[in-house]
């Protein structure tokens, strides 16, 4: 242990000695520092307070602000469409009765989302901008995911093998190997138009092209397109193609084209009208859309020759396939095909229905095959003979002949 002697001696007014060190005090300046800082205290905790009081009041407004957004949002509210926006706080809107708008804009919206064609919601009184809708496609257009495709495979389609290679070097290829093309220095074909009488596997084989292809599925009947407003229709065409092109590798079925495609006249009524500009739309959709995006589109129709011209010309449908009423190699095809999973009698010889000279199509033999299994199940047999393909083929043959002198 070391012992320290420490001296403590007073000395002169305001000073002290410790440890042989003087240290000068001045007791009046550390009071008005003490004083200073007391004061200052004082006025940050009524600051603190004054800034806690305004705090409350500030989310009180806040909640008030929510709430009264809340109340313009609500429900019910009309749909409209974003035109121009003239500065930051207003905007031209059109509302679906046809008329447009000069509006404000709520000012929490973000502007980056307001894009000329997009949907909005419009307050119902004032007809202010409330809210932005989200782009999605109508809910009649139906895209197909990978565990909702047909289970159709080529292998299921009796016959049809040059329709089937034209469509995959079309369509499948282009998706796949597209390099192929690239190399070769030519663009792949833009659409497919399939036609021909129906029942011959046009949509079967579409189907086909959806089960083996890992690219999205959209698939619309030309009758969809023709709404009940004005510019629903070519709405949906854009729609339809906006989808295609978010999700792409896609392919666009277009089934029964004749409802929307027939040749332009001069049209005296407004559906008529109405149905060429969606022609038009779709004719500008087939023009425009980028091939870098994979879009591919087929079409099909058993009315090729009512179709208009600018939908046929080279550009928008490159390709042009003709399914026929089967001859009598795809008949032998098409009835192979189908009674290979039927439980059939030794004596059953198609051949003999093969060799027949009626024009049926594929539809017919399948229709064929199905009422004869029928047959079978109304006399309780496991097996079906050949009497019951003589049945079913009278019921099925025995419309009149002259139903498809149409598509001769």
């Amino acid at each position: 242990m070391v012992d320290v002697d420490v001296q403590e001696m007073p000395g002169e007014c305001g000073t002290a000695t410790r440890e042989g060190v003087t240290v000068g005090l001045d007791e009046p300046d550390d009071y008005m520092r003490y004083k200073k800082l007391e004061k200052q205290l004082e006025h940050l905790d009524v600051m603190e307070e004054y800034v806690k009081l305004e705090t409350r009041n500030l989310e009180k407004e806040l909640l008030h602000a929510q709430e009264e957004v809340k109340r313009i949002q609500s429900v019910p509210l009309v749909i409209g469409q974003f035109l121009e926006a003239v500065d930051q706080d207003h905007a031209i809107v059109g509302s679906t009765t046809g008329s447009n708008y000069f509006v404000r804009v709520l000012s929490i919206l973000d502007r980056e989302l307001l894009k000329p064609g997009c949907s909005v919601a419009l307050h119902k009184y004032s007809n202010a901008l409330v809210d932005v809708l989200p782009p999605e496609a109508d809910s009649t257009i139906q895209m197909l995911r990978a565990d909702e495709k047909p289970d159709v495979s080529y292998a299921d389609i009796g016959g049809l093998d040059m329709q089937k290679q034209e469509v995959r070097e079309a369509v499948e290829l282009p998706l796949t190997h597209g390099e192929l093309y690239q190399q070769i220095g030519i663009d792949p074909p833009r659409g497919v138009l399939m036609y021909g009488p129906p029942g011959c596997g046009k949509t079967m084989l579409a189907k086909a092209v959806a089960a083996h292809t890992t690219a999205s599925f959209i698939r619309v009947v030309g009758s969809e397109f023709v709404q009940k407003y004005l510019g629903e229709g070519p709405r949906m065409v854009r729609d339809v193609f906006r989808l295609a092109k978010e999700n792409s590798p896609s392919i666009i079925f277009i089934d029964e084209i004749d409802a929307i495609a027939t040749k332009r006249f001069d049209a005296q009524t407004g559906a008529d009208r109405e149905v060429q500009r969606i022609l038009l739309e779709l004719l500008n959709q087939m023009d425009g859309f980028d091939q870098s995006t994979n879009v591919k589109v087929i079409m099909a129709t058993n009315r090729q020759d009512t179709l208009d011209p600018a939908l046929l010309r080279p550009g928008r449908l490159d390709r042009k396939i003709e399914f026929p009423m089967p001859d009598r190699r795809q008949k032998r095809l098409i009835f192979s095909t189908i009674t290979a999973k039927m439980n059939l009698s030794d004596e059953v010889d198609m051949e003999d229905f093969v060799a027949r000279p009626d024009k049926v199509s594929g539809a017919d033999i399948n229709a064929i095959c199905q009422e004869a299994g029928m047959h079978a199940v109304r006399e309780n047999r496991y097996v079906v003979l050949t009497k019951d393909f003589d049945k079913a083929y009278k019921s099925v043959i025995k419309k009149d002949q002259n139903d498809f002198e149409f598509y001769k």
